[in-house]
């Protein structure tokens, strides 16, 4: 059940599982129901949210914690000091373990723990659609971890578990099944979100786009994800992704180039 990757500590593993959320509803009792078989502790890290995620969290029997949102990466982060064990399985309120990455967690749990971190490959369900192809599938993260050996780390939104240098990790069998968009709609709705977070952060860092970066990483984009990547295999919905994909990079670098005029 293991896929092998270089040192390694032991010793009994209690997991806990931190969920960050916001406005869940829709999500969450699956997202927990989901960890009920490996989870010791449950808690569930809110930034105030306006639905009823507190009341599925506590009946589900989470633990619910409430913190302001200063980014996804420092959110994450401050969850961390939430869980009971250092061991913590991190999941967003709209993934779940498909039941053969239940199973291959048990394995782990049965025995010590054989390495640092453990990464598992992220199944997306796109409008209906199972999407396996244009550079969706696998897609590989490091969600079960030692958290006295790493932090979180990346650029906003695209955070990433950065684990300490000599860490040994180890890909388990299964599936992190992620329930991402219902409709075209809130794809495009959490695109101009992401692209305004990505375009703040590459400013901050002293980036910037010229014109022939907004006319070639767009087309360069589509055709790797499309043709490249294998997205035209996953039918109409392959097609909607790389082109939105595509308009995402676009407006990203138009964000980011208002950006420097609005500072000049």
């Amino acid at each position: 059940m293991l896929f092998d990757s270089g040192p390694a500590t032991f010793g009994a593993m209690e997991i806990s599982v931190v969920i960050i959320t916001f406005n869940e509803e829709r999500n969450l009792a699956r997202c927990i129901a989901s960890v009920k078989q490996v989870a010791d502790d449950v808690v569930v890290v809110d930034s105030f949210s306006m639905d009823a995620t507190e009341k599925i969290a506590l009946e589900h029997g989470a633990r619910f914690v409430q913190h302001a949102f200063e980014g996804h990466i420092e959110q994450k982060n401050w969850a961390i000091t939430q869980a009971k064990y250092p061991w913590v399985l991190s999941l967003d309120a709209d993934e779940a373990l498909d039941e053969e990455l239940i199973r291959s967690i048990l394995e782990v749990k049965r025995g010590a723990p054989s390495a640092d971190g453990y990464s598992m490959a992220r199944l997306t369900n796109y409008c209906g659609t199972w999407v396996r192809h244009g550079g969706w599938y696998p897609d590989i993260k490091l969600r079960l971890w030692d958290s006295r050996k790493g932090l979180w780390g990346g650029t906003n939104p695209h955070d990433q578990y950065e684990m300490e240098p000599g860490s040994r990790t180890i890909r388990l069998t299964g599936d992190l099944l992620h329930y991402s968009y219902n409709s075209i709609s809130d794809h495009l709705r959490q695109v101009d979100y992401f692209t305004g977070i990505s375009s703040n952060a590459l400013y901050q860092q002293g980036r910037k786009a010229g014109l022939v970066k907004l006319l070639i990483s767009p087309i360069a984009k589509f055709i790797g994800d499309y043709l490249f990547r294998g997205g035209f295999l996953d039918g109409y919905h392959g097609f909607v992704i790389a082109r939105i994909s595509a308009h995402a990079t676009f407006l990203k670098y138009a964000k980011l180039k208002q950006l420097w005029r609005e500072k000049a």
